[in-house]
């Protein structure tokens, strides 16, 4: 059974009198690569924060391998961080940022430059040994910070939106890096983003949050395919949200029309959001359709087509490699698998 090297219990954190989190309880398994995603403000920084040891919770306990850690200071936990700002020293070149760390532990020599030596290469960085760090790209400096944080032997590395500052091509570039990183050293990344792209690309697991609490976690599969509510089909992806009434079991009503679906466990004629995704739902020959709408806009998004659909009271995304011609009537069809039943959400 894998174990728990990080657990979260009862955490309630507050920022002048807001509270941010609110009673967190969440397990992060050794050598996984979980992300917290969310909208500003929703807590996963805080998060990060309480496991490293900047922040103290209100309320609640925090532990690693087991043994409660509350009140330990950054430097005494198996733990290091690399922030959006990535707080190198400008004065030192880049093996003597990567060696501070080691430095101060009071390292010999030989062995420092070993393991700078071994990190640089880690991170596709060697030979850049005696460069000044104002020399450096973005994303040189990035994996500067990386190096740096890793030399230390940490069991957990915590990065916060640590790519949020690189241009998007290099952004990408630095997702799989830091995916192909971590698995070679086998230590956990907890990784902060806003950036839904960036948690599916990297991600074992993702924990989705909402104003300090946990909407849902699981894989990326799990969290795209299987959202557990709207918010969370809203976040991650795009959908069509529409208002729904559950008359029974396996049969839904959304936009007039009555719908298999292979949900059920629901109250008789309880009211729903309905979640379709934009690539689910096909064209079709009117006189084929379960709805129908009219074509307001195509936008070629590279890959696929946007549809801008209206119709049966509702604005429709569709998703497809053929375009349509604006103004046209269209026929849409969609399957039970791919009618997605959630509770209505409490605002």
């Amino acid at each position: 059974m894998e174990k728990n090297i990080i657990s979260l219990r009862g955490i309630v954190a507050e920022y002048d009198g807001e509270r941010v989190l609110d009673g967190l309880d969440l397990d992060i398994r050794d050598e996984e690569f979980v992300t917290f995603l969310g909208p500003s403000g929703c807590g996963k920084t805080t998060t990060l924060r309480i496991i490293g040891g900047f922040i103290e919770p209100k309320e609640g306990d925090v532990f690693f391998d087991g043994k409660k850690i509350n009140g330990l200071p950054p430097y005494q936990r198996h733990v290091n961080t690399v922030f959006q700002r990535y707080a190198l020293f400008p004065h030192l070149d880049v093996f003597e940022n990567v060696a501070f760390g080691l430095k101060l532990k009071k390292m010999p020599k030989e062995q420092i430059a070993d393991k700078v030596e071994e990190m640089l290469k880690l991170v596709n960085l060697s030979g850049f040994e005696s460069r000044s760090i104002n020399q450096l790209s973005g994303g040189q400096q990035q994996r500067v910070a990386i190096a740096r944080a890793l030399v230390n032997e940490p069991k957990v590395l915590l990065l916060d939106e640590p790519l949020g500052a690189l241009d998007l091509k290099l952004r990408k570039e630095m997702q799989l890096e830091l995916k192909r990183i971590q698995q070679s050293l086998k230590i956990t990344f907890i990784y902060v983003t806003h950036d839904q792209e960036e948690a599916l690309t990297m991600s074992d697991r993702v924990v989705v949050m909402k104003r300090g609490e946990i909407m849902q976690i699981g894989t990326p599969q799990d969290i795209y395919n299987e959202p557990a509510n709207a918010f969370v089909a809203d976040f991650i992806g795009e959908s069509n949200i529409v208002d729904g009434v559950m008359h029974k079991d396996f049969l839904v009503e959304f936009a007039g029309v009555e719908f298999d679906c292979v949900d059920k466990g629901f109250e008789t004629d309880e009211q729903v959001d309905v979640v379709i995704r934009p690539e689910d739902i096909k064209v079709v020959p009117v006189d084929e359709a379960q709805l129908t709408g009219l074509v307001e806009s195509v936008t070629f998004k590279g890959v696929h087509y946007e549809i801008a659909v209206d119709g049966h009271g509702q604005k429709w995304i569709i998703h497809s490699t053929l375009s349509q011609t604006p103004g046209t009537l269209i026929g849409m069809m969609v399957t039970p698998e791919d009618i997605h039943i959630m509770k209505k959400m409490e605002e």
